[in-house]
Order: C-alpha cells, then sequence, then structure tokens
C-alpha cells in the first residue's frame, strides 16, 4: 500500500529516508535521535517529503515541458541555460500544491504552532535528494526563506523552494557531477527559527576543513545570522577544538581568533529573508 504521508517529522527520520526526505533533512532526524537524548537542544520540525513534490508535478502534467527544457540544455550557453531554468521554475511554482498535501502541511504547522506559541516562525529549507552525498554536496545550490510566519507564508515558501530545484547554478552542477535531472527530487524542511538575530550564530564542521583531520572540530560565529558566516561576508570568530582531550576531561581549545565581525545581519521589521 502507497504511503500517503506527506509530513514527516524529524524525530521520525534518520540516514535511511534520504531517498524520501533528502539528505538535509535526514541529517536533522539523526541529530534529533542521537543528540537530544544527551541535552543537546535542536528546533523541532517537519520534512515536506520528495513524493509531494513529485505528485504535484504528475497531476499538473509537467514532465513533457521540463524534459523539452533540459534533456539538451548547453550549460556553456549561459542566456540559453538562464532561460531553460527560469521556464522550469515557472513550471513547477504554478504547478498546484495537492490538495492532501496541503491539508497535512496546514496540520503540521498548527500543531508546531500549538507546541511553540503564537510567536512561531520557521525556516523553510531545501532538501534534495541527491544533497550531502559523500561525492556531491549541493551546498546553496537551492532555496532557503528565513522568518517564514503563517500558513499562507508557508505554503509560498514550500513552492518557492521545490521550484529551486531548478535553480541555473543546480542544473549546472548536476550536469557536471553525472546526476539525471529528473531522478533528484525536492524535500522541504520546514524547521523553529532561532532567534540568532538577538544573539549569535556560526557553522560548526565535525573534522578539520583543511587536513581532513578527524580529531579536530572547527568552529566559526559571528553576531546575528549565520548567512554572513557561510556566505564568507564576516571575518568572524574561529576556534579549534582537540576531540581526544575532550573526550579525557583537559583543555580543548587549541586555537582561537577573534575575527571582526564588521557585519550584523538582522531581520527587517515585517520581513522574509531568502537566498
Amino acid at each position: 500500500m502507497a504511503d500517503t504521508s506527506y509530513i514527516r517529522w524529524f524525530r521520525e527520520l534518520s540516514l535511511s529516508d534520504l531517498p524520501l526526505v533528502g539528505g538535509k533533512n535526514a541529517s536533522l532526524g539523526e541529530m534529533f535521535q542521537r543528540l537530544i537524548p544527551l541535552g543537546v537542544r535542536i528546533p523541532d520540525g517537519f520534512a515536506v517529503t520528495a513524493v509531494a513534490y513529485r505528485e504535484a508535478l504528475d497531476a499538473a502534467d509537467a514532465w513533457p515541458e521540463l524534459h523539452r527544457l533540459l534533456d539538451h540544455v548547453d550549460k556553456t550557453d549561459v542566456r540559453a541555460l538562464a532561460r531553460a531554468a527560469a521556464r522550469a521554475r515557472e513550471i513547477v511554482y504554478a504547478a498546484p500544491m495537492p490538495p492532501a498535501v496541503e491539508q497535512q502541511l496546514r496540520q503540521a504547522w498548527r500543531q508546531l504552532l500549538a507546541q511553540v506559541g503564537p510567536e512561531l516562525s520557521v525556516a523553510v529549507r531545501s532538501s534534495a535528494t541527491a544533497e550531502d552525498l559523500p561525492t556531491a554536496s549541493f551546498a546553496g545550490q537551492h532555496d532557503t526563506y528565513l522568518n517564514v510566519q503563517g500558513e499562507e507564508m508557508l505554503i509560498d515558501a514550500v513552492k518557492r523552494c521545490q521550484a529551486s530545484l531548478f535553480t541555473d547554478r543546480a542544473i549546472s552542477y548536476r550536469i557536471d557531477q553525472g546526476f539525471d535531472h529528473f531522478k533528484v527530487s525536492l524535500s522541504v524542511a520546514v524547521m523553529q527559527m532561532v532567534r540568532s538575530d538577538l544573539a549569535s550564530s556560526g557553522v560548526m564542521f565535525t573534522i578539520d576543513t583543511e587536513s581532513g583531520h578527524p580529531d579536530f572540530v572547527f568552529i566559526t560565529g559571528a553576531w546575528g545570522l549565520g548567512e554572513n558566516v557561510v556566505q564568507g561576508a564576516v571575518d568572524p570568530d574561529e576556534f579549534y577544538v582537540h576531540k581526544p582531550t575532550f573526550r579525557q576531561g583537559f583543555r580543548q581549545v587549541l586555537r582561537r581568533t577573534l575575527g571582526d565581525k564588521q557585519v550584523h545581519m538582522v531581520y527587517a521589521p515585517g520581513a522574509r529573508a531568502s537566498r
């Protein structure tokens, strides 16, 4: 019997669900299962499955036109690629969300709203089924929307994330990596926002980014939303942590560097951030 659930909460997910919810959502599920029992606080949320994306395009009979646009696209012709990508995004965005998907999405939002309270805002993040693989990360290829509030804004952000499977850079990257455009699907993560605009945020790598040495954790951080750190637009604070000495209870921060942190990104009142 076909699975008719289009929503999966992070607590229900693991890496075995990558074909259903993509790499980002599957990794969030692993974090929920492994880190919450250790006392690590992780924002709650859920995934809109890749099945929802495919069923929307099935119902809209969108596949023939997408094949016409992309089967023979030449990535070296930048203008032609941009035209094909823009039209492909229009097709996906215009495909109506199936009623069952919309109903379950609204129900999940209301459940999260009841849990968090009326101040709830969420990050809506793309999670492609070919994302975060050992040989292909797709980092930054698809869209993310921050500070999303209310059901209507949520539905629109989910559709925009689905359409971002066909950004110019994502199409070009799939061609370079040998991925079939139509064997990759788009799941969407919906997770409670952390108000890092009021404090600080950053990125943690569980291995040394330069040498690949597994005994080091590299942490970067800056004031405000993390986009400046991710995009390299700010000189962040940096910390190198040594795992073996941490486990033994000794001093573990081997090096710390104070960054200039020249820019502080915050929300504009009433605005929705996107990238």
